[in-house]
Formats: C-alpha cells, structure tokens, sequence
C-alpha cells in the first residue's frame, strides 16, 4: 500500500469504529451525511478519496472533532465513549440511576482486582 492509501484506510478504519460505537449503520450515516452508502463503504474501506465537506459531515454526525478521524489518539476514543454514557444517563430515571452507580461501583471493583 502506498503512504496516501494507508491514510485513507486508517480514516476510514476510525470512521467505521467511531460510526458502531455511535450505533449507526453504514446506511444511516451515509444518509446523515448525504452521501450514498457505497460511497460511505468506500470511504471506510479506504477505497476512495474523502473530501474535506465530506469529513467534516461525518465528523458532525458522529459528534466527534475532525481530528478524532484524521488521528489516532485515545482521548478520542474516550470523548465518545463518555458521550455514550452521558446519552445513556440523560435517558434514566433517579431509580435508574442508583442501579447504575451500584453497578459500575461493583464492576469497578472486580475490574482492579481481575484486570491490570
């Protein structure tokens, strides 16, 4: 592979990881961003250039910074998966909530024990 193409399919690769952790198929983010789904495949699998408009539509319908696509970091990584949770919380109820935080409290826990 060539030093472009890698740069193409490594965006495209963290299109495609960005685009699942956000729970969207291929088709709806083609949809949101206005592009056909053949082309999103395309630009996920790096077979295509991908226009700045066009990053920029993604990078907004997956609410992250354009960077997050361009660079891989994982404190990009991170911001979505706190936004993933914060949507998570935003749609329960108080009782809900106490279920969760004993929950995580106890997973937390088992992970330091079990996981590095």
């Amino acid at each position: 592979m060539g030093g472009e193409r890698m740069k193409y399919y490594e965006i495209g690769r963290r299109i495609r990881r960005y685009r699942k952790a956000c729970g969207l198929s291929q088709e709806a983010l083609a949809e949101k961003v206005g592009i056909s789904a053949t082309h999103m495949s395309h630009i996920e699998t790096g077979n295509t250039k991908l226009s700045l408009p066009v990053l920029v539509n993604i990078a907004e319908a997956l609410s992250v910074q354009t960077d997050a696509l361009l660079y891989d970091s994982t404190q990009f990584s991170k911001t979505v998966a706190e936004d993933r949770i914060q949507n998570l919380l935003d749609a329960c109820t108080t009782e809900q909530l106490y279920v969760l935080i004993d929950t995580l409290e106890a997973l937390k826990v088992s992970l330091g024990k079990h996981v590095g």
